[in-house]
């Protein structure tokens, strides 16, 4: 992974798009510049892991107790203590 941000113009990001792409994916990071002047910033996402969430991919690994919801009375009473 590059520690420099590098610059890259609009009319040479049309023509390397796909290769500039592929170099943020790994760790690039560029700064697209038009007439000299910075218009936006292009890097990666991380790995694609960490960008979505894949549905049901803890099933069977979470365990939840029967009584996870009950409010133990002595809790609730307090919560209902009158405080005036």
């Amino acid at each position: 992974m590059s520690a420099t941000v590098r610059r890259i113009g609009v009319r040479e990001l049309r023509g390397k798009l796909s290769q500039v792409l592929r170099e943020a994916q790994a760790g690039e990071a560029f700064v697209v510049v038009s007439r000299g002047k910075p218009i936006a910033e292009l890097k990666g996402i991380g790995p694609a892991s960490t960008a979505f969430r894949k549905p049901g991919a803890l099933a069977g690994k979470i365990w939840m107790s029967g009584d996870f919801d009950e409010l133990p009375d002595e809790m609730l009473d307090e919560i209902e203590r009158d405080r005036s």
